[in-house]
């Protein structure tokens, strides 16, 4: 991570440098850097192919980095094995949610609280998530892969939120929901975040990721194209033009309309 950027933010709570990425002799990475502070929400956006999944997957362990550095909590963790990255309290919500659909609810909540100092703190723990997703107490008894995509992705938070994670990645959380449900899913995600808990994002949904972020990075070809804080990267006509499908005549149309206090005639 340059010196600029770590100057401008702060220390970072995790500090990725230079890392590349590989699937046998493909490159899917190519010198990524970024960081995330304590407190806060970043989003990692991009399209379909762009590298943001396997970006998570080498910070979590899955998938080693074939260059560069991974830094969490001022330590070393590049070469650190997957397991190990989740006693340290780094914690990934996979694409697909990816319960244990035979278990019930709260079969699925003990089994994110299994290393010892969440198991030593598990009743407060769900007590916790309980209130964050009312529903799942209702639920406990059910068998996961009965209930509905809504329902299996706020499990899916629960049961890392009972891992008492330090850090919270989360990809893809929003996809394949109906609307209000991923109105729902981002509520929940401020709310995390506002009681102490750092969340790395990755979404599609730019609008809704930007509006909740601090800060983003957008990921193109496997390279970071853009960086900056989330509010003003809603306005980037890059952005703008190629996530949210507005036009520079769009664009434009929404510049005077703020120049005539949106008032269009």
């Amino acid at each position: 991570m340059s010196s600029r950027l770590i100057s401008e933010r702060g220390i970072p709570l995790l500090e990725i440098d230079k890392i590349d990425a590989h699937y046998g002799q493909v490159r899917i990475l190519k010198q990524v850097s970024l960081s995330i502070q304590r407190k806060e929400v970043v989003s990692l956006l991009g399209s379909n192919g762009a590298g943001k999944t396997t970006t998570v997957n080498c910070i979590s362990g899955i998938l080693s980095a074939t260059h560069g550095t991974i830094r969490f909590m001022g330590n070393d963790i590049t070469r650190l094995p997957a397991h190990q990255r989740v006693d340290l309290g780094l914690i990934q919500i996979p694409e697909g949610r990816k319960i244990f659909p035979s278990l019930t609810v709260e079969e699925n909540l003990i089994l994110g609280s299994y290393l010892k100092n969440p198991k030593s703190k598990r009743r407060e723990s769900r007590r916790t998530v309980v209130e964050i997703f009312p529903i799942l107490a209702n639920r406990k008894k059910q068998v996961a892969g009965t209930l509905s995509g809504g329902e299996q992705q706020m499990l899916a938070i629960a049961r890392g939120l009972m891992s008492l994670p330090k850090l919270l990645m989360l990809d893809e959380p929003s996809l394949g929901l109906a609307p209000l449900v991923v109105e729902e899913i981002f509520r929940t995600i401020q709310r995390i975040n506002q009681e102490g808990v750092p969340i790395f994002l990755v979404e599609q949904n730019v609008p809704r990721s930007l509006a909740i972020s601090g800060h983003a990075f957008v990921l193109e070809e496997g390279s970071i194209a853009l960086s900056g804080e989330g509010g003003a990267l809603l306005t980037n006509p890059h952005i703008k033009k190629l996530y949210l499908g507005l036009g520079e005549e769009d664009s434009e149309r929404d510049r005077r309309s703020k120049d005539d206090g949106g008032n269009d005639g």
